[in-house]
C-alpha cells in the first residue's frame, strides 16, 4: 500500500494549518483508494525538535516520525506563514532530517496565512528549500488565507486542494502529474479576485 505522511506545522492547538492538512489528506484518500495517510503535528514534538537541534540526536518520539518520513512514498507539507515565511519549528524539523531523505520523493506543498499577501511564500520560501533537498514537488501549491475558509472562497480552495492532491496521487501512481497544458488555472477565481481587489 502507498504511504503518505502529512506534516502539519501549526503552532496552536486548533489551527487552520491542521485543518488544511486534514482537507488535503481527505482529498488524497478520495482520489486514491490504495493509500495509507497519516498526519503528524510538529507542535506535539516541539521540545523533541528543539532538543535535537541542540544535541544533534533525535528522541525516540522524533526518530519515529523521521522514520515515517523516510519510509513514506509521498509527503504533504503544510505550514503556517508568519512574516512572509514558515516558522522555525518547521525548519528545525527539516534540519533534523538527513539531507538525502527527500531526494526524488513526491511532495505537495501547502500553507495557511491570515492574508493573501502571504500566498507567494510557497514559491519563494518552501520550493527553494525542497529544491535544495531534491524533492519532487507537485506543480500546484495550496495556499489558504482567512478569506478562503469563508463561504465565498471555499469552493475555489476545494478546487485547488483537489487539483494538488490529484497531482500527488498521479505521481505516486507513476503517471506524471496528470496535468495538461490546457488545464484551467484558477488565478482569476472569485477568491483570488476578491483578495486582490476587496472593494470591488
Amino acid at each position: 500500500m502507498t504511504r503518505v505522511v502529512a506534516i502539519s506545522s501549526g503552532l496552536s492547538d486548533s489551527s487552520t494549518t491542521r485543518l488544511l492538512a486534514d482537507r488535503i489528506t481527505e482529498s488524497i484518500t478520495q482520489q486514491s483508494g490504495d493509500v495509507s495517510v497519516e498526519v503528524v503535528s510538529l507542535r506535539e514534538l516541539a521540545h523533541d525538535i528543539t532538543d535535537a537541534s541542540l544535541t544533534g540526536f533525535a528522541s525516540p518520539r522524533l526518530q519515529d516520525v523521521i522514520d515515517k518520513v523516510v519510509a513514506a512514498d509521498g509527503l504533504v507539507i503544510v505550514v503556517p506563514i508568519f512574516k512572509a515565511s514558515y516558522p522555525g519549528l518547521f525548519k528545525s524539523f527539516i534540519d533534523a532530517l538527513e539531507t538525502d531523505v527527500l531526494i526524488g520523493k513526491p511532495v505537495l506543498l501547502a500553507a495557511s496565512g491570515g492574508t493573501a499577501r502571504h500566498s507567494l511564500a510557497i514559491d519563494y520560501a518552501l520550493r527553494p528549500l525542497m529544491a535544495y533537498l531534491q524533492a519532487l514537488v507537485v506543480p500546484t501549491g495550496v495556499f489558504a488565507s482567512a478569506y478562503d475558509w469563508g463561504t465565498d472562497g471555499s469552493n475555489a480552495l476545494g478546487a485547488r486542494i483537489d487539483r494538488a492532491a490529484g497531482e500527488l496521487v498521479s505521481l505516486l501512481k507513476g503517471a506524471g502529474t496528470g496535468r495538461a497544458k490546457d488545464d484551467e488555472f484558477d488565478l482569476f477565481s472569485e477568491s483570488f479576485l476578491k483578495a486582490s481587489n476587496p472593494n470591488a
